[in-house]
């Protein structure tokens, strides 16, 4: 599978915004953002023509799939998905995003970062009521339960996560003991639970051209 091996912190600088990529360093101002406010490359600093339209539109798909970090094909895959289901497309969109098991595991407060959420779960650290599942991709359902695995409690990166998370609360679709390292799905996300700058609008317009 195709995976994104540059820096992240250029995907944030190509939108011009915080994608909150790196976790505790975008909260400083270490954040590339913070210090080169233009887009990465020889010309960054030139190019700062008006986004209209097509371009609008192109920008916006790409800050979602930056966010949630999936590839293309998989993206596109995710909005076909979404037209051919019951219900406002782009927010079905979001939803199905919403509800991947890395996204959720990062939701939880069990890492720092959406890429570090897909780690764990893709090295086997985390199961779904009581089973490991390591697809980062997989869709959660009302009810289930999402933990790490008992033998995985003792990970570092775990203890840093949870400081980090501590001054947040879990989004309402989800409830947390995040001392046990575990949660459940209380209920599936809607629109105004995805707290994100994203104008999911403009996402279906593009690909329904």
């Amino acid at each position: 599978m195709a995976r994104y091996k540059d820096a992240v912190c250029r995907l944030c600088r190509r939108e011009g915004m915080k994608l909150f990529l790196k976790g505790a360093k975008c909260f400083t101002d270490k954040c590339p953002v913070e210090k080169r406010n233009f887009a990465p490359g020889q010309h960054g600093k030139d190019r700062k023509a008006k986004i209209v339209g097509y371009g609008l539109q192109l920008r916006e798909k790409q800050k979602a799939k930056r966010i949630y970090f999936t590839q293309e094909k998989q993206f596109r895959n995710y909005f076909e998905r979404a037209a051919r289901t019951r219900g406002v497309t782009g927010e079905v969109l979001l939803q199905q995003l919403e509800r991947r098991l890395d996204n959720v595991v990062y939701r939880l407060g069990f890492a720092v970062a959406r890429r570090q959420a897909r780690q764990l779960v893709r090295h086997g650290h985390v199961q779904i009521n009581g089973k490991k599942v390591d697809i980062p991709s997989y869709q959660v359902s009302a009810g289930e339960e999402i933990a790490v695995r008992e033998k995985s409690n003792k990970l570092g990166l775990l203890e840093i996560a949870k400081d980090f998370a501590s001054h947040q609360a879990p989004p309402a679709w989800l409830e947390v003991d995040r001392d046990a390292y575990k949660g459940r799905v209380v209920s599936l996300p809607t629109r105004n639970d995805i707290n994100l700058p994203i104008n999911e609008q403009l996402i279906v317009e593009l690909y329904s051209k």
